[in-house]
């Protein structure tokens, strides 16, 4: 290790310490991280390349038509012979296409001429081993298809005979704060069924840019058997799932999104893989360690998934490469990396309160995991520097968000995965008048400085079966009955009072940007069941029933409208952003809490049954704006208030604070801007 790394580690150390003084005793591990994240990326590449070129695995294995030739090539170390079979063997071993293996590398190869296959013929790899065989999809198969009668997977080539043309060429994420649609393409759309890519592009797009969100973020889109895993169980990483159409019915997707100004994002699953064997990589060449852990370490003991062997070359290379593959070859704009605690810790964080910083330093962290982690970013933001990356994690590590030449791991932002179970425990353990609203403060605004971070009230996680979405919480079985606009009801009131007030204030109070799972901007009734046993494989949970936000007679609209409104407001004053929330006043005994951010006042009366006037809010002196009212009739409110009614600050000439004298009813927030 040279004199100069040596220098600037101990620069960059030093400069983590300043931000963040409570890593001091930890100086020696942080060194070794740095030490060890260098000379993993030194060992995959040497010194003369660059990780991006070493991240191109994808342009080598897997099946390719190169020099008027067909060429396959697969990584299987422990097999001894491997046939290409398909349509064009009639499925049987046929020696013409039998691989031939360089014994030094594990790795497999077969060249064949140009009518040897074709576009869309089906074909998968028999690979034999010493003392079995077995039928696999190749590894690095970009196209996987299930026969719909025999429910069978195969690999399919695809090559047609005209590319995706795409219209927007050189898409750049804009440099302003995220504020992200979490949407699942198979259950986006009403009818009973899974829906593609192209109803989602013509149905749901143009809701989401009238809706006003700057990003979407696709779940499930790495090929996965089973649909009930939510896209969570991959099997192919380098196919787009054939359940919602194909390759280029999602490039139009993605490019549609880019036209209308959004960036996309998908979930991208690298903390764990499918134990299938056929389908996925489980035992591909016969061995449980190929891509895997050996032993027990190898298998996740909650979810029965198979964990990635960071530490080895093939691997490191393989998911490098799929990182790459998705940002070249379908234009998205970043990543949300799922579950970054499983892969950062040996116990996964099953179980595990972590309270103290030495739970992020200690012998249970995977440090071969944290440098792929660091590695991937690096490849991603070297292909594409304007790219979002963003750690699900809910261990709290430090620096995991901190820029690569910061010393930290290089995520641009981490959820911030307490708000919403916070928000689970005030609706499921208080009583409204005794919500702790100085707690609630703290929870909201409990982050670490240092990195941003992305606030959500809930996300897909909260709308599963098993749980329940606020609006559900707060309403319960009243929502199926007491929903339409002439049928009031106290507790579909209280419901649609808090829900807009719950989400306003997570929105306001976000370190640097905010998320909503879709159709829980309108309050969506239904909780998400995807088809199973249990429920006779339905598909009347794994929906959105759309028509209820654009049924005129129904109150949803009003969570709709509200939505809308508060979305616009955050996009016309840039929030949420660097600069956070400064309190203004907060009292538990009333229920009330008023901040300022870019110079607009928020105020929350969470308080049921009691409406103050003349409450003394402390601001700058001029004049405001009442511009968001959730007590609006429009907003299924009230209408307690006067639409863009102006306030004048007062002077306390006896404290020569300035402040505003405002009536606040209850359950009600407000936002106020300054003008002249």
């Amino acid at each position: 290790m040279t004199k100069d790394k040596n220098t600037i580690r101990a620069t960059i150390i030093h400069r983590l310490i300043e931000a963040d003084s409570y890593l001091k005793p930890y100086e020696p591990i942080l060194r070794q991280r740095l030490e060890n994240i260098d000379n993993t990326e030194t060992r995959l590449i040497g010194d003369e390349k660059k990780i991006l070129d070493f991240a191109l695995g994808h342009l080598y294995f897997g099946l390719h038509f190169e020099n008027g030739k067909w060429v396959f090539r697969e990584w299987a170390p422990n097999a001894e012979a491997i046939f290409l079979i398909g349509d064009f063997t009639n499925w049987m071993e046929d020696t013409e296409y039998a691989l031939k293996k360089d014994n030094e590398t594990g790795q497999w190869e077969i060249r064949l001429s140009a009518d040897s296959l074709s576009h869309g013929d089906l074909y998968r790899l028999r690979v034999h081993w010493a003392g079995g065989s077995g039928d696999r999809i190749p590894a690095y198969a970009g196209r996987v298809v299930r026969d719909p009668e025999t429910l069978i997977f195969n690999a399919q080539a695809w090559f047609p005979e005209k590319p995706y043309t795409w219209k927007i060429k050189d898409f750049k994420v804009p440099k302003r704060p995220l504020l992200i649609y979490e949407a699942h393409v198979g259950m986006a759309q009403e009818a009973e069924k899974i829906g593609t890519y192209t109803e989602f592009r013509e149905n749901v797009l143009p809701r989401i840019v009238k809706a006003g969100y700057n990003t979407i973020q696709l779940m499930a889109i790495q090929e996965h058997p089973y649909y009930g895993s939510f896209g969570y169980q991959v099997s192919s990483f380098f196919a787009p799932s054939s359940k919602f159409g194909t390759p280029e019915e999602l490039k139009a997707l993605v490019d549609a999104a880019h036209e209308a100004g959004l960036a996309v994002i998908m979930d991208i699953v690298h903390s764990h893989a499918v134990s299938n064997e056929v389908e996925g990589l489980s035992k591909f060449d016969g061995t449980t360690y190929q891509y895997f852990h050996i032993g027990d370490r190898g298998t996740h003991v909650a979810w029965g998934s198979r964990l990635f062997d960071y530490s080895k070359h093939e691997v490191v290379h393989f998911l490098l490469s799929n990182c790459r593959y998705w940002l070249d070859n379908f234009g998205f704009d970043g990543f949300r990396f799922d579950g970054i605690t499983s892969m950062l810790y040996l116990h996964h964080g099953l179980e595990k309160a972590f309270s103290a910083y030495d739970d992020y330093f200690d012998d249970m962290v995977d440090e071969s995991a944290l440098a792929y982690l660091s590695l991937a970013n690096k490849v991603i933001k070297e292909l594409r520097p304007d790219a979002i990356c963003i750690a699900e994690d809910m261990s709290g590590m430090p620096t995991l968000a901190t820029p690569l030449e910061d010393g930290g791991i290089g995520f641009d932002y981490r959820f911030a995965m307490g708000v919403p179970d916070h928000w689970i425990r005030m609706i499921k353990e208080y009583r409204d008048e005794d919500w702790p609203i100085g707690h609630l403060w703290y929870e909201l605004n409990n982050r670490r400085r240092e990195e941003k971070t992305i606030s959500y009230a809930e996300s897909h996680d909260q709308a599963l079966v098993g749980d329940q979405t606020i609006i559900f919480r707060l309403a319960g079985s009243y929502m199926y009955e007491h929903m339409h606009k002439d049928d009031p009801n106290i507790t579909v009131d209280r419901a649609i009072a808090l829900h807009k007030m719950i989400r306003l204030i997570t929105l306001a109070t976000a370190g640097h940007g905010y998320l909503n799972f879709m159709g829980n901007e309108f309050g969506h009734p239904e909780w998400i069941d995807f088809p199973r046993k249990e429920n006779n494989w339905s598909y009347k949970y794994a929906r959105r029933q759309w028509s209820l936000l654009d049924n005129n007679e129904l109150k949803y609209q009003y969570l709709g409208n509200f939505d809308k409104q508060m979305i616009e407001i955050a996009t016309r004053f840039s929030f949420p952003e660097e600069s956070g929330p400064n309190l203004l006043s907060l009292h538990d005994e009333d229920n009330v809490i008023a901040f300022e951010r870019k110079s607009l006042v928020f105020l929350f009366n969470f308080n049921p049954t009691v409406s103050f006037t003349d409450y003394a809010i402390p601001a700058a002196p001029g004049k405001y704006k009442l511009i968001c009212d959730s007590d609006d009739f429009s907003f299924g409110g009230h209408g307690r208030l006067e639409t863009g009614k102006t306030h004048f600050t007062m002077k306390d000439h006896g404290t020569g604070q300035n402040y505003l004298q405002l009536y606040l009813p209850t359950r009600t927030a407000m936002i106020l801007q300054p003008y002249d």
